[in-house]
């Protein structure tokens, strides 16, 4: 059986970064000690782990479960860094009575953390066809993915391509500032930002408060693009609230767009958390 003393000396990488985007949202970019993270696909995902006996942030709630003690606690997540990048970021949403969250919120810059050793995931561009569109929709961190796609190779593509990102407040919508500078430098992306709890924001919120589904309904992407994403021209990826996705589902399945699986390529494309 592994001590704990044993869990610490597994930790192989270091945080370089830590920033605080919301009480409950977090970027960290971590980098390896002593090797190299192997070049992946944007839009995979790898897991991060403690050991048990690492402290929880003030703001974390009794555990449900507590931790075997001879195991790292590890959980995936999806990167959000580009393909090449040799410090690994991630953007990581605070669950107050889970196991692995509150411990990475109580981590500071220069603090060890475990990461593995290689990327996996089907979640990518990697199949789809250049001249293809894609639409990237995604609620809290599950925006992470894309900003992986954005920022190694995706704006090459001849496509066009648009982010809807929906989140409870302006505060939660990660990389904002970085998507609507991306907005304005390429005439084919698009950022569509929507948040549903107004009442809450202190400056006023001049963008839409709709859920995504009734975004999708009203035809905002066949608005900015001038023609209808359907499953001949359109990709779709969707990562976040499982609510969210098979709501989203629903309404795409109406179009004619089909669940994408290895036997049985379709246009829709889905991760939930």
């Amino acid at each position: 059986m592994k001590t704990m003393e044993d869990l610490h000396k597994e930790l192989n990488c270091i945080i370089t970064q830590s920033v605080q985007v919301s009480p409950i949202m977090k970027i960290i970019r971590v980098k390896p000690i002593g090797w190299e993270f192997p070049e992946f696909a944007s839009g995979q995902f790898v897991a991060l782990a403690l050991p048990p006996d690492t402290e929880r942030c003030k703001e974390a709630t009794e555990e449900h479960t507590p931790p075997k003690p001879e195991k790292l606690i590890k959980r995936a997540y999806s990167i959000a860094s580009s393909s090449n990048d040799e410090v690994i970021e991630f953007y990581i949403t605070l669950v107050h009575s889970g196991q692995l969250t509150p411990r990475i919120f109580s981590r500071q810059i220069g603090d060890k953390i475990w990461m593995g050793k290689k990327a996996v995931g089907m979640f990518t561009l990697d199949e789809i066809d250049e001249d293809r569109n894609i639409i990237l929709i995604a609620t809290g961190t599950g925006v992470a993915p894309y900003m992986s796609m954005l920022r190694s190779n995706a704006l090459k593509r001849k496509g066009n391509i648009m982010v809807i990102h929906g989140a409870s407040n302006s505060w939660d919508l990660g990389y904002s500032s970085e998507l609507k500078l991306l907005d304005n430098m390429f005439d084919r992306f698009g950022y569509y930002p929507t948040i549903t709890e107004v009442d809450k924001e202190p400056p006023g919120w001049q963008g839409d408060t709709r859920f995504i589904g009734d975004i999708w309904e009203d035809g905002v992407v066949e608005k900015k693009w001038g023609f209808k994403p359907m499953p001949d021209n359109t990709d779709i990826f969707l990562c976040g609230n499982p609510r969210m996705v098979d709501g989203m589902k629903e309404l795409l399945f109406k179009d004619g767009f089909k669940d994408h699986k290895r036997k049985e390529p379709g246009q829709i494309h889905a991760e939930e958390f």
